[in-house]
């Protein structure tokens, strides 16, 4: 009976005699092993494949640069990622994308800023009735809570735009507080808050800030935004769901309850780090309910659809979508998930209502469709390439499973 032997890759393969010639492949080993100098290993010695008492090892031959996966490719090493000149200059390029959404959102806050200040020098203060400074406060902690998450990432460009957003929307809270249309408690409120959450997010980008202050400022942001979501969802439905302060209140005491736990050792280390997540998030989903409130209060009133100016919604959808490739590229899921929530909904998704309406021209309509897929496209596409990977799917996978 004869049997198969594989031996080093150099060698080819032998047909020998069990009996007679046992011992030529003992001494072939021996020799191996002197020659080289080295432990035996799969490269260097005989593995005779065909019974098992004749198996050097238990583990199996491998091929070399084997691929377990052959739908894409396998994840490029990070140092030859890092060192890629198309992987450098997408991120370059991506952070350029980041900043230029301030454009969109600067142009899009400054006609409301020029209109109230209008009225505020012609004395016409009733007009800045008309804008719910509860609103505004909401949108100002939202912008405050992800400049601390941006912040902590160190993601410059991202910061500057929540910092914009942050001292556009408090112009329009000191209009409204001139105009006597916030109460004056609440105005010196959001000023300290305001004054403090700028020092303290910048210091910390800066190294300066002592960490017990900063978790302080983590907890407080916490609390704030996981107390205001749910009441802003309550409150949206009104009158068709009571008047009530009761999801805020139960909202708050749990935020409470949630952070005292986390900072006292009583939670596991992953309900400490999805404690510290929540700010991003609840910030995040103000966010993202904002669509959600405009597309209802357009079902309510379609009229009211025709004082909708398609240019801002426009610059929404612009703005937001600047800042898709950038999310996408270092993998923040959240982040990705805000921005192509409000590009969608809040901006393209009032186009598409504005079309529907006959508000807006079918070839506007279908350019800003156009756009829209092929810039979310190419984010894709690119950022497969750079990576090396067959398909802008593993793109995709990577961002919701991670690499």
């Amino acid at each position: 009976m004869a049997m198969s032997c594989y031996v080093s890759p150099h060698l080819q393969i032998q047909h020998l005699s069990q009996h007679h010639h046992q011992h030529r492949i003992n001494n072939l080993l021996v020799q191996q092993q002197h020659q080289q100098h080295k432990f035996p290993t799969s490269q260097n010695l005989i593995f005779p494949t065909q019974y098992n008492h004749c198996r050097l090892f238990a583990f199996p031959l491998r091929r070399p640069n084997f691929t377990l996966n052959a739908l894409h490719s396998d994840p490029p090493n990070p140092e030859e990622v890092g060192t890629n000149q198309a992987y450098q200059e997408w991120d370059s390029l991506t952070s350029k994308f980041s900043g230029a959404a301030n454009l969109p959102f600067l142009l899009l806050q400054m006609p409301q800023i020029l209109l109230n200040a209008r009225n505020l020098i012609a004395g016409n203060n009733t007009a800045l009735f008309a804008i719910p400074w509860l609103g505004m406060l909401t949108s100002l902690l939202g912008n405050l809570s992800l400049l601390s998450y941006f912040a902590k990432k160190r993601e410059k460009e991202a910061m500057v735009v929540q910092t914009l957003g942050v001292i556009s929307t408090y112009v329009v809270i000191v209009q409204l507080a001139l105009a006597e249309s916030m109460p004056l408690p609440y105005f010196l409120a959001t000023s300290a808050v305001v004054v403090s959450g700028l020092f303290l997010n910048f210091m910390n980008y800066f190294g300066l800030l002592n960490a017990g202050i900063w978790r302080f400022w983590e907890d407080f942001i916490t609390i704030g935004g996981l107390s205001v979501l749910p009441q802003i969802m309550w409150s949206t439905f009104v009158p068709y769901l009571p008047n009530s302060i009761l999801p805020g209140a139960i909202s708050f005491v749990i935020a409470v309850l949630a952070v005292t736990m986390a900072r006292t050792g009583k939670l596991s280390e992953k309900g400490v780090k999805f404690v510290g997540g929540i700010s991003g998030w609840t910030a995040t989903l103000l966010f993202m309910w904002m669509p959600v409130s405009q597309m209802w209060t357009n079902f309510l009133n379609p009229e009211n659809m025709k004082g909708l100016s398609a240019f801002s919604m426009l610059l929404a959808m612009l703005g937001n979508g600047l800042m898709l490739p950038r999310a996408l590229f270092i993998r923040d899921f959240m982040w990705f998930t805000g921005s192509t929530w409000a590009t969608i909904f809040y901006g393209y998704g009032n186009l598409a209502c504005l079309f529907l309406l006959n508000i807006i021209s079918k070839e506007f309509f279908l350019a800003a469709t156009v756009g829209l897929v092929s810039w979310i496209g190419t984010a894709f596409w690119r950022d497969s390439v750079v990576r090396g990977y067959s398909s802008p799917l593993a793109s995709l996978r990577d961002l919701i499973f991670g690499s």
